[in-house]
């Protein structure tokens, strides 16, 4: 049985979104964290806070769910991350390169890193629709909102 919408029109609605919500804000702050950790030395906790990180995640991915925040029917979404994704390499790029000019060269040169990998999920959001041709064609319009 899906957990999918469950929440929707209960007294729960509100709280799950603001679990969801929380649980967002705890991974990028677990994140940062772990960041932080090891600029100062601190190798030994970084693992700790990234699985902090990791967990939350997982747990923002359930409310989300509960509260039927992306369509139940997600291979429009995909096809919408797919070309996102594959966008954001030259984006995040474009921003690296601002950053560079700045004169923070070391943070520009890991935005790069994380150009390469938003171009990289463009590549495995295509990889899963190849796997599944039949899943993913576009249906016929509607007006269903697609989320991204």
């Amino acid at each position: 049985m899906s957990i999918y919408g469950q929440a929707i029109g209960t007294d729960m609605e509100k709280m799950m979104k603001g679990m969801m919500q929380a649980e967002v804000n705890g991974t990028m702050m677990y994140y940062a964290l772990a960041r932080l950790a090891k600029e100062q030395g601190y190798d030994d906790i970084v693992d700790t806070l990234i699985e902090a990180a990791n967990q939350e995640a997982v747990h923002a991915g359930f409310y989300a769910v509960m509260s039927a925040k992306y369509p139940q029917d997600f291979w429009g979404l995909i096809r919408t991350l797919q070309k996102a994704e594959t966008n954001g390499e030259a984006q995040v790029k474009a921003i690296a390169d601002k950053v560079r000019a700045a004169g923070f060269a070391e943070a520009a040169d890991e935005m790069e890193i994380f150009a390469k990998q938003e171009g990289h999920h463009g590549v495995m959001m295509a990889e899963i629709l190849a796997k599944y041709p039949e899943e993913s064609k576009p249906k016929a319009k509607s007006d269903k909102k697609v989320y991204v």
